[in-house]
């Protein structure tokens, strides 16, 4: 099962970077049959980091590569000049890049896009390259059907996509594609909340914030669907959702999940604003929360193998 966390970007009290905290960080992961980390992405509150800071954290997250434990690196900027420094810097650190659309003057047309990941991508020619489709954040709101054919005659180093939007007909043809065109592309689909249907779609690779979590979670309700037990591993995905909600209402899911990583031993420190930070007395109630929606000690992932 290739689940791969989307990291929180560890800071101390001060909200400067603890890159000290990733070598735990990792081996917390790795205990919890983690796959790989995906950093700098939207969990990792990229766009509240300077370049230099991602870079410090492509620095850290290079030490936990191994052949059963991969990192791919979101490269992403505003600025394609950012973009292609940011990717450089991965060449001989990462296990892979990926980029998102540029998200303040939008991207229009597949030709654009392909153009715009080309430059990136190029810049690690060496590198698996990955589109980031998040169009509800990006505003790139393209057809991957449409994209993936032309990135693959196109971009050399194109292996897949990070799908992260709800469209699952689309993804449903992203995944026939693959056989199609290049049987090595790899579609990693982005919504935690939809886990479960993915899996029904033929859905191969995950990367999700929840995962940090609720890994264990999520390898019963695949065990659940392998057994054809669709009614559990539907249960199963909705207390999955109920996670989210019940962080999500403390004033935003990416503060409060990274403050609920306390609760499992790994101390991400604050989140930089606009997201919010959970006191103890908030996450002692999120604690209880979970009780009410039946998530238990197994259910989360642990500090120790």
């Amino acid at each position: 099962m290739n689940l791969l966390a989307a990291t929180y970007a560890p800071m101390r009290e001060d909200y400067s970077l603890n890159t000290e905290l990733i070598s735990t960080y990792g081996e917390f992961l790795k205990n919890n049959a983690i796959k790989g980390a995906f950093i700098n992405g939207s969990t990792g509150d990229f766009v509240s980091l300077s370049t230099k800071e991602r870079m410090e954290l492509m620095d850290a997250w290079s030490g936990q590569r191994s052949e059963d434990f991969k990192v791919i690196n979101h490269v992403g900027h505003t600025s394609l000049i950012e973009a292609v420094k940011l990717a450089k810097h991965s060449a001989i650190l990462a296990d892979g890049i990926a980029v998102l659309a540029p998200y303040y003057f939008t991207i229009k047309s597949v030709g654009k896009l392909v153009e715009y990941c080309k430059e990136v991508a190029m810049a690690a020619p060496e590198l698996p390259f990955y589109y980031y489709h998040i169009p509800v954040l990006s505003g790139a709101n393209l057809d991957m059907r449409d994209f993936v054919p032309h990135a693959v005659a196109e971009i050399p180093n194109f292996m897949g996509v990070k799908f992260t939007h709800n469209d699952i007909i689309d993804f449903q043809f992203c995944m026939e594609l693959k056989d199609k065109l290049k049987p090595e592309l790899e579609f990693y689909f982005g919504i935690d909340e939809m886990f479960v249907d993915s899996i029904s779609l033929g859905g191969h690779g995950w990367v999700g914030s929840t995962y940090n979590h609720l890994a264990p979670l999520y390898r019963t309700i695949s065990e659940c669907y392998k057994i054809q037990d669709y009614e559990q591993a539907n249960e199963l995905q909705r207390r999955a959702i109920k996670f989210v909600q019940n962080l999500d209402a403390f004033g935003g899911f990416n503060g409060a999940g990274k403050s609920f990583m306390r609760a499992l031993g790994i101390d991400c420190g604050p989140s930089r604003s606009p997201h919010i930070t959970l006191t103890d007395a908030q996450l002692n109630q999120a604690l209880d929360q979970m009780k009410s929606i039946q998530l238990n000690h197994d259910d989360f992932a642990r500090s120790e193998s």
